[in-house]
């Protein structure tokens, strides 16, 4: 699933308050185990797509990939600062946020004469699912809030390395740079989660849990946009 290169890496999390195993670790290893063997030591799944070092990644094909990515990011967004549920709130201002990044990268784009496309028909299906699941469904949004952000800090930056070797000169854009220590900043989401689903019920936990495989082929047809 190429979904899964870009969720390679995830770091623990701390150990949670009284010493029980955090959320957050609950949801690596499900991401993780969604990941091949070439991928992570604790990959299961068969590998369904060529390596990234063998992509034959196009400007226009990352084009497609940089404005899908900028809608979701900018749904993801725009879900937390509405806080339709109340703890939703609780994930702003995170520093992960790449909306603003990406902006900045397509007017790049556009400075070197690229044409902008629309967002595809998968950048939209995934925002309209974020925004739905976000009205009804709180636990399974969250954890494609986790796996999108957590992704992109791991694997989606070894990716974005490989394409800009092939494609842009290693320009890195900005897409791929945060302000401040990025360690902390995931660190910090990686409290909230915990704390937040520290209220949740197992039934919930495991609900949470099961979306996994979910996020994966969402952010997987997003992915594929790079070299199709």
């Amino acid at each position: 699933m190429v979904a899964a290169a870009a969720a390679t890496e995830m770091a623990p999390a701390a150990r949670g308050e009284g010493g029980g195993k955090p959320f957050v670790d609950e949801m690596r290893a499900v991401a993780m185990r969604l990941h091949t063997k070439d991928q992570a030591r604790e990959g299961e799944k068969e590998p369904q797509a060529p390596p990234v070092a063998r992509w034959e990644p196009t400007v226009e094909g990352y084009l497609r990939f940089l404005v899908d990515s900028k809608l979701v990011f900018q749904t993801l967004e725009d879900i937390v600062d509405r806080a339709a549920v109340p703890w939703y709130a609780d994930f702003r201002n995170t520093g992960l946020e790449r909306s603003e990044p990406l902006k900045k990268d397509l007017e790049w784009f556009t400075e070197q004469g690229h044409t902008i496309p629309e967002p595809t028909a998968a950048g939209t299906a995934y925002a309209s699912y974020l925004e739905e699941l976000s009205e009804k469904d709180p636990q399974a949004f969250i954890c494609h809030f986790y796996n999108v952000y957590f992704a992109h800090t791991a694997g989606g930056r070894m990716i974005g390395k490989k394409v800009a070797e092939k494609i842009l000169n290693k320009k890195e854009l900005e897409f791929y740079k945060w302000e401040g220590t990025l360690s902390q900043l995931l660190q910090n989401v990686r409290t909230t989660l915990n704390q937040v689903a520290s209220s949740w019920s197992r039934e919930e936990k495991d609900h949470c849990l099961e979306e996994t495989e979910k996020s994966f082929a969402y952010s997987g047809d997003l992915l594929r946009q790079i070299f199709t």
